[in-house]
Order: structure tokens, then C-alpha cells, then sequence
């Protein structure tokens, strides 16, 4: 079992800091079907005596544990039966695409990560629930493509996923060695794609994320070179995953989503105490190595993420930090007022569910 308590408390506490000076940032989407086991809450609620309203969500996930850690825990732990809901799972390869999903019907809510929240703040979903900040993200290389540093992709054929918080990380790399996009050739993929691109040679370095970095440093061996990740770029940005749903689907349902993001509070304690336990369980929903998910399991701040509960003010300065992040890429055109997409009354309102009902 792991537990990143002490050094997570010490980073949220820092970055509750820097949040205050507009000064950070995601975690990359993610898309596909299937999923695994659901919860029946109807029957459970009914059991249970629950007084909440039973109904169903189709629900959007990432596979890996930042994405998808709480969704399964609060299924396995009936964290969501406590509050009438049954859940239905559904895999995505992307953001984008869990966004565009949403918008046409076929789920209800999703886990996006940093690159789509670009989309939310174009007014094409909302978000409801701050699920953590993400430390999942790297830059990688082949050696054996003749890279021993930054400055050497320099001509370089990099596999990239638009949009994602990877894409950010590689533009801060190239900036860190003086290079721009104009110096490599970037070749767009799925992250699955890219994973099999650049163990077999088709590509000299990707823009990837947990748990394909873990796969790749087994297949490369020696010749596996991180340029750069996530925390090589705390004191700038930070990348906060988050739940989101359809406009409209936000109008209709306030109540649903507050008792969701409640269920997923209490999750998330779950996961920051049982990170192991979480990495064993998805690898056995979702058919994926044990114990490449269990090398993942230090992909994100979880216990921040518990830390951050009750803190509305200070996961609104996360939000606004992001922005810039956004803005300094040309991601988006002007600053837009964090509430016009960041659902703050809802996870104020979960958090109190979560406290009073659910603790």
C-alpha cells in the first residue's frame, strides 16, 4: 500500500500559495467503450433505506489511476450506492472526444484532464468536481535516435496527442532548451499509437502519459530518456483533472451532480489511503498489467486532492492559473471569469454533502 500523505500535504500546502498569485495549471484525456462492473443503487438504496432519488449515470473515464482511481473505488466501495446512483463506466482515448460524447448524448458526465478543460472554457461543458493535480505527463525519448538531451530533438519526429496536457509539457521542454514546435516534426497520435510508434523506432520521442511511461521504460530499457514531466514545471503551472458535464446537463441536474462529486470526495480519501489497492483494482477491471498500473500509482497529488476538500477558493485559483497556461499557448483567445464554467456552489454544496453524510 502507498501513501503520499506527508510530501502531498507539503506540495497543496505550496500550491495553495501559488494558486493565490494566479500562477498555476491538467492531466491528459482520454477515450473507447467498455469498463468493467457497474453498482445497482436502486436496489441498494432501496436496502439501504437512502432517501435519494435512485437514477443511473453513464460516466466517462481515463485508464489510469488519476482518471479513473476514484470512479472504481466508489463503485467497489459503494461509495455511489450511498447516494442513489448507479454507474455506469464508459473508456475514452481522449477529452475532445469524452466532450464531444457528452454533447451528443451518449454519456452524462466525464473525467476530463488539462488539455480539454480549453474546451470548458469555450463554453462547451462544465466542471463540477476538482478531482487532483496531475503529475502523469513526460516528455520521451529513444537514445538510441541519438537524444541525450532536450536540445537534441532538434529535428526530432515527436508523437503528440493535441490538446492534452502532455502537448504543454513538450512545448515547456522545447522552450527550456531554446527550440520551438518549428524545430521538430510532430506527428499527431493517440497515446496508445504513439507508445507503439516509439518502441518500434517510427518516431524518436513522444509527449506521453502514466501508465504508457511505464510501459515504454520497460521496452526501452537503457535507451529510455525522460526530458521532462509534470513536476519540472511546478513553480509554473499545474494540471487539475476534473469531472465535467454538458451545459445543459449542469442546468437540469445540480442535485445529481452535487451527490456524485459528495461520492467522489469520499473516494478520494480512499484512493490517497489505498493507492495500491486502487492500482490492483483497476488492472483487474480494465484487464490491464498489475504491476505497470501499481508503478503508476505516484501519477498524481492524491492526498492534495483531499486536502483541497473544502477549499472551494483555493481549487478556483487553480482554475484561474490554468488559464494562463491556455492563453500563453493561443489555446484561448481572452481570460474568461472562472465561474462561468467552473461549477463552484456545486462542489461547495458536495463537500458539505460529503462532510455531513458521508464522512
Amino acid at each position: 500500500m502507498m501513501s503520499n500523505k506527508g510530501m502531498s500535504r507539503r506540495s497543496f500546502l505550496g500550491l495553495c500559495g501559488i494558486a493565490g498569485l494566479g500562477t498555476i495549471a491538467g492531466l491528459a484525456g482520454c477515450g473507447g467503450s467498455g469498463g468493467g462492473a457497474t453498482t445497482t443503487a436502486a436496489s441498494t438504496a432501496a436496502a439501504s433505506g437512502s432517501s435519494y432519488d435512485p437514477v443511473t449515470l453513464r460516466v466517462a473515464f481515463m485508464p489510469n489511476i488519476g482518471s479513473a482511481g476514484t470512479l472504481y473505488a466508489g463503485i467497489e466501495q459503494g461509495y455511489f450506492d450511498a447516494v442513489g446512483i448507479t454507474v455506469e463506466p464508459q473508456q475514452f482515448q481522449a477529452g475532445p472526444a469524452e466532450i464531444a460524447a457528452m454533447s451528443s448524448g451518449d454519456i452524462d458526465v466525464a473525467m476530463i484532464g488539462h488539455g480539454a478543460h480549453s474546451l470548458a472554457i469555450q463554453g462547451q461543458a462544465k466542471i463540477f468536481s476538482f478531482e487532483q493535480l496531475s503529475k502523469a505527463d513526460e516528455v520521451v525519448a529513444n537514445k538510441a535516435k541519438g537524444i541525450n538531451s532536450a536540445a537534441d530533438l532538434k529535428g526530432k519526429t515527436v508523437g503528440v496527442s493535441s490538446g492534452t496536457s502532455s502537448e504543454v509539457i513538450l512545448q515547456y521542454v522545447l522552450e527550456k532548451a531554446g527550440l520551438t514546435k518549428d524545430d521538430i516534426t510532430t506527428v499527431e497520435m493517440d497515446v496508445s499509437g504513439m507508445t507503439t510508434a516509439l518502441i518500434s523506432g517510427q518516431i524518436d520521442a513522444a509527449a506521453t502519459w502514466s501508465p504508457n511511461t511505464v510501459t515504454l521504460k520497460q521496452q526501452l530499457g537503457d535507451n529510455y530518456l525522460m526530458l521532462g514531466t509534470d513536476t519540472d514545471f511546478s513553480d509554473k503551472v499545474a494540471f487539475p483533472g476534473s469531472y465535467c458535464c454538458a451545459p445543459d446537463y449542469a442546468d437540469k441536474n445540480k442535485e445529481v451532480l452535487v451527490r456524485f462529486a459528495a461520492a467522489l470526495d469520499k473516494a478520494k480519501v480512499y484512493r490517497a489511503e489505498h493507492t495500491d489497492d486502487v492500482a490492483k483494482l483497476l488492472a483487474a477491471k480494465l484487464e490491464l498489467p498489475e504491476e505497470t498500473l501499481l508503478q503508476s500509482a505516484g501519477e498524481g497529488d492524491w492526498q492534495g486532492a483531499v486536502d483541497a476538500i473544502g477549499h472551494t477558493d483555493v481549487i478556483e485559483g487553480y482554475y484561474k492559473a490554468q488559464q494562463k497556461v491556455f492563453l500563453d499557448a493561443g489555446k484561448i483567445e481572452a481570460e474568461v471569469p472562472v465561474t462561468d464554467y467552473v461549477l463552484t456552489d456545486v462542489i461547495t454544496d458536495a463537500d458539505k454533502l460529503y462532510e455531513s453524510e458521508l464522512k
